[in-house]
Parts: C-alpha cells; sequence; structure tokens
C-alpha cells in the first residue's frame, strides 16, 4: 500500500509543469544578466539603441539570462516581450534580442508593428550569417553588436553588408559615420525638408517659456545625428557648437523683452499662449523628462526567429 502511494506520488510530480524561468526587470535598454558583454559593448548598444529610438520611436532591447530550461525560448521570449510591453502602444515596433549562452540558443523577437519591415527570414539571416558565427568563437561583444547593427540597418532602410562585414570584431557604433554619396538635387532638397523640421522645433523651443529648455536638451542628438550624413562630420560638429552655444544665449535674451514676459504670463494665468500662430498650452507637450527607462505598451505575437550555435 505505501508502495503503491509513493509510486502515485512520484508520477504526480513528474507530471507537474515545470517552473517558467523568471522575467528580469527591465534596468536599460541592455540588460546583461548572464554577464557576456564587455563594459564597452554594453555603452556602445545602449547609445546605438537610444539614438535609433529618439530618432524612430521603435524601442529595441538586449537581454542575456544564463539558462531557461526547460521553457522553450520561443515562449520566454514572448513572455518577456509583453512582460516589458516593448515599443509604443498602438504601433507595436518594438523589437527582443535574447541570447541564453548555457543553452547556445538566441531570438529576435519582433512586435505586430515591425513584421513586415523585419520579416521571420531576415531575422533568421541575421542570427544565421551575423551573431552564430561570433558566437561559436565565444565573442559576444561581435555578435549582440552585429546583429544588433543589422537590425537598425535594416529597420532604417540601409543596407546590412556594412553590419556583416567585419564579423571578427565588434561594428563601431559610434563611429565611422560618412556623408551619405547622393546627387546634390537630392542632398538640397533632404536637407530643406531635415533642418526645417529641426529648425521648427528649435524656435518653439528657444520662444516658448517653461518648456524650451527640456527642448535644448532634446534635439541634441538630432542636430547630431541628421546632418552627419548631409553635410558630413566637420561642418556637423560647427553647426552642433553653434546650436549649444547660440540657444541659449537667444533664449536667454528673448526672455528680457515684454512679449516673452507677456507669453510666460499667459502660460502660467491661462494656462495656454500662442506663438508664431500655433497654440502652445502648459503641461501637455507631450514629451517626459522622468528618470529610468521602460517600455511602451507594445506586444508580440511571436514574430521574429530563433537560432543555435
Amino acid at each position: 500500500m505505501m508502495f503503491a502511494v509513493a509510486a502515485l506520488l512520484f508520477a504526480l510530480l513528474s507530471a507537474a509543469p515545470a517552473p517558467a524561468a523568471d522575467i528580469p526587470y527591465l534596468t536599460g535598454r541592455v540588460v546583461d544578466t548572464a554577464q557576456i558583454l564587455s563594459p564597452d559593448a554594453r555603452t556602445r548598444l545602449t547609445a546605438a539603441l537610444k539614438a535609433h529610438e529618439q530618432a524612430t520611436s521603435n524601442q529595441i532591447v538586449v537581454l542575456t539570462v544564463p539558462t531557461i530550461q526547460p521553457e522553450g525560448i520561443e515562449e520566454y521570449a514572448v513572455d518577456v516581450f509583453n512582460g516589458w510591453k516593448l515599443g509604443q502602444q498602438g504601433r507595436n515596433n518594438g523589437i527582443l534580442v535574447i541570447v541564453v549562452p548555457q543553452d547556445r540558443r538566441m531570438r529576435i523577437e519582433v512586435g505586430y508593428g515591425l513584421e513586415p519591415v523585419l520579416t521571420d527570414a531576415m531575422a533568421g539571416a541575421i542570427i544565421r550569417d551575423v551573431m552564430a558565427p561570433a558566437f561559436r568563437r565565444a565573442d559576444y561583444d561581435a555578435g549582440v553588436e552585429n546583429g544588433v547593427a543589422a537590425i537598425i540597418a535594416r529597420l532604417e532602410g540601409r543596407t546590412v553588408a556594412a553590419a556583416t562585414g567585419a564579423a571578427s570584431r565588434p561594428v563601431q557604433l559610434h563611429n565611422g559615420f560618412h556623408r551619405a554619396d547622393m546627387p546634390w538635387p537630392q542632398r538640397i532638397l533632404i536637407s530643406l525638408f531635415v533642418f526645417s523640421i529641426i529648425g521648427l522645433f528649435t524656435f518653439f523651443g528657444i520662444a516658448t517659456p517653461g518648456t524650451g529648455w527640456f527642448l535644448y536638451v532634446f534635439l541634441i542628438p538630432f542636430w547630431s545625428l541628421f546632418p552627419m550624413f548631409l553635410i558630413g562630420p566637420i561642418p556637423t560638429l560647427v553647426l552642433v557648437a553653434a546650436y549649444l552655444i547660440g540657444y541659449p544665449l537667444a533664449k536667454l535674451r528673448l526672455s528680457r523683452m515684454a512679449w516673452y514676459q507677456r507669453k510666460a504670463v499667459e502660460l502660467k494665468t491661462k494656462g495656454a499662449t500662442t506663438i508664431g500662430g500655433f497654440a502652445v498650452a502648459s503641461g501637455g507637450g507631450g514629451f517626459s523628462s522622468g528618470g529610468g527607462f521602460s517600455g511602451g505598451g507594445g506586444s508580440s505575437g511571436g514574430g521574429g526567429a530563433s537560432g543555435s550555435w
């Protein structure tokens, strides 16, 4: 009788589902819980992912975990993606790159909104041709950095050749920017578009009391990144220096003018005013200056690709 009860208990315990792997806290754009990336690689990755998100609103996060056994990487990736709510709500433009070194598994999980741009086949090619060869050499820095560079290149409509060509070393995401090779009429038209948009936001930042100082910091990456491809690094450096110095000087000078002080009073007392024909409301600029990093409310239904090495 006792043997039968013990056998029944053993059968029930064996049939019970194994506990799912824990989902770590979302502490940043690179969550290296497996400690396989160097500090420099984490810094480069974080900067590149932040710049891409600011330019496109796409939210890419890299996660490394030692092991997720016995859970499959596909199920785990969906759980993490939806738990962290990567991407913007309504756009679902998030991507999760997971590397599990002890299981020798990896996956690129793609949100609904980016599946037409980064298809399952493309994600699989990045895993197979870019990441896996470096991982086989235990070069995790190169595998992750080159894989992320290839993903960003695809999302931004650029060729991935530059991201996949240097498989023996990490892609230097923070160096090597050069002026894009394009006909001068196209360069002029694109420059007019880019500088008009950035210039308009700069104007409102200078002319708007209160929130203008937040825009001053917010626009620095845009003045640094986009002109790089249009006019080259040296002119861009001069342009950024002029922006960093000229913006606060112009704003401080405007703050002494009567109409600026009147607009500040209207914002404070009425909650709204007009600047350059546009209505401006206090406290509702649509920007958030809070600290930390979090998902934007996106979700994924399992699109992407998995691989091993």
